[in-house]
């Protein structure tokens, strides 16, 4: 990987964009596609500035619907034309007791994360409101059918949906546009979400923070475009446009706010 590009990127990312890269690479060598696991936005983001690098290959990504945040990434040569089967997935509605039973998007994670599988095996977590359905990689499907039948203490059946028959999911969003004196990580949960600076920082470091469904513990990591601030309680922050500074060198953000599903 050029040092020119890899200085674009943070240290955490530099494993992830060489895996692009090489990915990217056999694609145009062995002029065949291949497909990703599934990708928050920050990676989307990067894997597609990588492929732009590249005239003979193309790339198109699916999540289940065309709000997903989680996709897989298929990365083809310019001949192939892709379906969408390609991207194999499977979709799953959780039979449960509604009456009886609340279940949240933190409880249905951490049950298919605790059966064993890692983050990118699993897509969007969807709710109306009452139902919940989630994606999953195709390859992994009848390993999770097997091994989820509880929710937390709520007995469950997994059901398999076709894709297109998913839930539009119900989430409040608003994008806005705002200023923050840097890209740190506290001062853009402080901003997005109308805290004081000391009440985010004490958040990260409580543990409330993920970063790209990762837990992130350091106030002053530094954030860039496409990256998911969630907290805890708050709901979730995209950066989703950086359009440079003010004359007082403040930057300006566009972000995408979504309340945390009930």
């Amino acid at each position: 990987m050029n040092e020119n590009i890899e200085q674009h990127y943070r240290h955490d990312e530099l494993s992830f964009l060489e895996s692009i890269d090489d990915l990217v690479g056999r694609v145009e060598n062995e002029y065949r596609p291949m497909l990703t696991n599934f990708l928050n936005p920050r990676q989307q983001y990067i894997v597609t500035t990588i492929a732009n690098r590249y005239d003979s290959v193309q790339l198109e990504m699916n999540g289940g619907n065309s709000d997903s945040e989680m996709k897989r990434v298929l990365i083809y040569p310019d001949y192939y034309e892709p379906v969408p089967s390609d991207f194999l997935l499977t979709a799953f509605l959780i039979d449960y007791p509604q009456k009886f039973a609340t279940l949240t998007h933190g409880q249905i994670l951490g049950t298919l994360m605790g059966s064993g599988i890692d983050r990118d095996v699993i897509g969007d977590i969807i709710t109306d409101g009452s139902n919940w359905e989630f994606i999953v990689k195709q390859e992994m499907a009848d390993y999770i059918k097997t091994q989820i039948d509880h929710i937390g203490r709520t007995k469950v059946r997994l059901k398999e949906l076709n894709p297109d028959q998913l839930l539009e999911p119900r989430e409040e969003f608003e994008t806005t546009n705002t200023t923050v004196a840097s890209l740190r990580l506290d001062a853009v949960i402080s901003e997005s979400f109308h805290i004081s600076r000391h009440h985010a920082k004490e958040l990260v470091d409580g543990g409330m923070v993920k970063v790209n469904w990762t837990e992130n513990t350091h106030p002053d990591y530094e954030l860039a475009i496409h990256d998911v601030i969630s907290v805890r309680g708050f709901g979730r922050s995209i950066i989703t446009a950086i359009n440079g500074v003010t004359k007082k060198d403040k930057i300006r953000l566009e972000l995408k706010l979504i309340k945390p599903n009930k």
